[in-house]
């Protein structure tokens, strides 16, 4: 198990409680009510741990190596699904995959970001950032989604596009943009969920949608904390603190109507429990795509955009 800085109380019980079951299993000395006290403790320093968890920490879960990301949600909420490849522009972006899956039936095509579960896959997919090629792939996918009026779902989890200066020679800014201005008229149901981090263009490029939903461990900011404080503070040292200031978590984004619905995870965030967090995810995504296909096309689209002029209202002093 890997543990985060602030589960620290969580990593000594763990230890004790091996080392306990250790020796109840030479048989020499009974341990089981030594174990059934280390268990307890263990649920309640959890309980504990988790009812109160600050910004920074939530950011700090989302980034959890052993959490799910897109491809595992893939295999386990879809009995079938086929992979696609490339934008027909320049090549095939790994930082982005996608497809047409099955979820129950109801065949829907899946976009998402793919960070990778290991050093050498994280280099391979580039750590979730995603080139223009990978938001033209998705353009691709979507558009296909429209023509054969199969519902979008989008999965988002990346620290950002990527800033190299390739990226910007291939034209990043339009491909997001592009994006934007396609997603928010397609004629077909939109769904995206963040399952991680969800930094910046590089989470909206692919997060315009008529219902979105958080994971509750997960954020939604136009910036990192790392790079918020960098830049105000010089030094990545206030990170805590500019977690803070940028609202940036669920409860926020769902306070300030960015995000229409928070996914609870099981205690402890969905690493803990990967299967069950993937049924809850996938129960949600069917209602909220149900939800949407009740609407005409005409209507659908009309409450899409609507839905995203609101957001960010004025108040002009007098």
């Amino acid at each position: 198990m890997v543990f985060l800085e602030f589960e620290k109380p969580l990593e000594k019980l763990y230890e004790q409680l091996e080392k306990v079951k250790e020796v109840g299993a030479d048989g020499v000395v009974d341990m089981q009510a030594t174990i059934d006290e280390l268990e307890g403790r263990i649920k309640q320093t959890r309980r504990d741990i988790y009812s109160n968890l600050t910004g920074w920490q939530r950011v700090q879960l989302s980034r959890h190596p052993e959490r799910p990301y897109t491809l595992y949600y893939v295999e386990q909420m879809c009995r079938k699904f086929v992979e696609l490849h490339g934008d027909r522009c320049y090549g095939d972006d790994k930082a982005i995959v996608g497809g047409i899956g099955s979820l129950d039936g109801q065949t829907v095509v899946i976009i998402g970001h793919q960070k990778g579960v290991n050093t050498k896959m994280r280099q391979y997919r580039n750590f979730g950032m995603a080139n223009p090629e990978g938001y033209r792939k998705a353009l691709r996918l979507m558009k296909l989604a429209e023509r054969f009026g199969f519902p979008v779902i989008s999965l988002i989890d990346t620290p950002g596009a990527y800033p190299g200066i390739e990226a910007e020679e291939r034209g990043q800014a339009e491909a997001i943009a592009r994006n934007l201005f396609e997603m928010a008229q397609l004629r077909v149901p939109v769904v995206c969920a963040v399952i991680g981090e969800g930094a910046s263009g590089g989470a909206i490029g692919i997060g315009l949608g008529d219902h979105v939903m958080m994971l509750e461990n997960t954020w939604y900011s136009v910036i990192s904390p790392e790079s918020c404080s960098s830049i105000l503070w010089r030094s990545w040292d206030y990170k805590e603190k500019a977690a803070e200031a940028l609202k940036l978590t669920a409860e926020d984004m769902k306070g300030f109507g960015i995000v229409d619905e928070i996914v609870k995870e099981p205690q402890g965030g969905a690493h803990n429990a990967p299967e069950e967090m993937a049924k809850t995810l996938k129960r949600q995504l069917k209602k909220a795509i149900a939800a949407i296909q009740e609407k005409s096309i005409e209507q659908m689209v009309e409450d899409r955009i609507e839905k995203y002029v609101r957001i960010g209202p004025v108040t002009h002093a007098s």
